[in-house]
């Protein structure tokens, strides 16, 4: 995403998009690779509801939230493309509004890495959850990135 500051996220946040539903995809390769045909595609406020789940000290992954609505709905698999987009849609929402804050900082990528694409970048993510206990690393030489150590010991499981 470009001009973050520029865009109504709060009103993204509201837009269904003729969403939730199912779709059935017949891309083989996809099938394959997701384990089944059936796909839910959630909307975006659906990922801002989990996010604000998710309690001081824990974090999770945008894969689990992706596995929490593809089992919750009966499906293979939930949509990955627009998961991130939606998650990232959440995180500035929430960043413009004045209350009813999302704690989108807790929601890591793959792998407990931080989210470049959050209010204020790896920074202002890294700050916050260090301020909740977690230690963060820097992992790579040219191609830096940040991952929150032993992630999977503070996973919140949803239910």
């Amino acid at each position: 995403m470009a001009n973050e500051e520029k865009k109504d996220f709060n009103a993204m946040l509201h837009e269904s998009k003729d969403m939730p539903k199912i779709k059935v995809i017949t891309d083989k390769p996809s099938i394959e690779k997701y384990g089944g045909n059936r796909m839910y595609m959630a909307p975006p406020l659906d990922y801002d509801r989990v996010m604000k789940m998710i309690p001081f000290g824990k974090v999770i992954t945008v894969g689990k939230i992706r596995e929490y609505f593809a089992h919750k709905s009966g499906a293979d698999f939930t949509e990955p493309i627009t998961a991130g987009v939606f998650v990232s849609i959440a995180a500035w929402a929430s960043y413009q509004r004045d209350s009813d804050e999302t704690p989108y900082w807790r929601t890591l990528k793959a792998n407990g890495q931080l989210n470049e694409k959050f209010p204020g970048g790896v920074w202002q993510q890294k700050e916050k959850l260090e301020a909740e206990g977690h230690t963060v690393i820097q992992r790579g030489r040219k191609n830096i990135r940040y991952y929150v150590k032993n992630y999977e010991a503070v996973l919140f499981e949803l239910k």
